[in-house]
């Protein structure tokens, strides 16, 4: 008997085959997405998802990849790699083994289940991070069907006992192994765990209880958030079934890069240009900070690379206390295009400076290595 040659990975994700680990995870889920068990009832979903959920396996691990694009399936087999997602009853089963609570299925669950987590990024500006702001994000929730409430049974229509698990919500599978017959509980495939079953399904969800829906979130972040942290709205994702808890939004916020200052934790990093006669001299420049302008005193005698310490006037810290300190770099810039007068001026100048006004108490190698540190 002939056995169905599996598919190229590559060609299940739909992606190249020199495909990052990013595109990898996006076409993944994309794909898992339109096959979730409490959205799609398609009798082939099931077998679709299975193969989905294998490429990527195979892709998302290096050394199974490597083998793949070295010997393909034969070359996975004979090294032990195979596919982990045989034996598992329903596609709430193989949900679960892949995704776990995200999904909100688990095999051998009884009773109303929980819903799943979801995850979105969003992006903000520095100067938003400094103040706080409050932003929008899309999300696609698995939410209870609002014509039954989640009942899975048409109005007035109602719930019966499953007759496949006899009202227990889970079935004992039998596998065979190396060593022995074993007995595995899975979630009944009938009545998603329930253990009763509607006596008409309802006709906006088709039974399934929920419904795939796109939501508008507002989202408060508070100020002095931080690149890559990430916000936790309680009971914000997936709907859980009547009776069960909801799943939680997480918010992971990043901060785009800003071209004037860099922030190192709580601290800002800027530079200001200063012209090399007023550095020498002493002055006064003014800074546009990110709230506010501030002014900077730049002593006489100020060398390239001199850092002015602002107290206090860096990022806040997320849920109060002192702001950080702003450094600002002084950069000293010796003026281009000059004209015939400034050319005569810096020349007397030059031809007054004295050696000793040109040496400190540095030596050569410190002073090379504060250079090379402020490049």
């Amino acid at each position: 008997m002939s056995q169905t040659v599996p598919r190229d990975p590559y060609e299940v994700l739909g992606v190249p085959r020199d495909a990052d680990d990013a595109q990898i995870k996006k076409a993944f889920r994309r794909l898992a997405r339109t096959l979730h068990p409490d959205v799609n009832d398609d009798p082939d979903a099931q077998e679709r998802f299975r193969e989905v959920a294998e490429a990527n396996e195979i892709l998302s691990d290096p050394e199974r990849r490597a083998t793949y694009d070295r010997y393909g399936h034969d070359g996975l087999r004979q090294r032990g790699m195979g596919p982990s997602f045989e034996g598992f009853g329903s596609l709430s089963d193989l949900f679960g083994a892949v995704f776990g609570q995200a999904f909100g299925g688990g095999g051998g669950r009884v009773g109303p289940r929980p819903g799943g987590d979801i995850a979105v990024e969003a992006q903000i500006d520095l100067a938003d991070a400094l103040t706080g702001t409050r932003i929008e994000v899309e999300v696609e929730v698995v939410a209870r069907c609002g014509t039954c409430d989640g009942r899975r049974a048409a109005p007035g229509s109602r719930l019966a006992t499953c007759s496949r698990c006899g009202g227990h919500g889970v079935l004992d599978q039998i596998q065979r192994t190396p060593f022995g017959e074993m007995v595995r509980r899975v979630t009944c495939d009938a009545c998603q765990g329930q253990g009763q079953v509607p006596e008409e399904p309802c006709p906006t969800c088709r039974g399934r209880g929920m419904v795939a829906t796109d939501r508008t979130i507002t989202v408060d972040v508070p100020a002095g958030i931080a690149d890559g942290q990430r916000l936790r709205l309680t009971g914000r994702g997936h709907q859980g079934d009547p009776g069960a808890p909801d799943g939680d939004l997480y918010v992971v916020v990043g901060v785009r890069p800003h071209d004037r200052f860099v922030r190192d934790g709580d601290d800002l990093i800027t530079v200001v240009p200063v012209a090399a006669p007023l550095a020498a001299l002493g002055t006064a420049v003014t800074v546009d900070g990110l709230d506010e302008p501030l002014e900077v005193r730049v002593d006489p005698a100020t060398q390239p690379g001199t850092t002015v310490t602002l107290r206090g006037r860096g990022m806040p810290r997320v849920g109060g206390g002192r702001r950080g300190d702003l450094h600002v770099v002084i950069d000293v810039v010796v003026p281009r295009a000059l004209s015939h007068r400034q050319r005569e001026l810096l020349q007397e100048l030059a031809d007054s400076i004295e050696d000793r006004q040109l040496h400190d108490d540095e030596s050569v190698v410190g002073r090379l290595r504060r250079l090379w540190r402020n490049r």
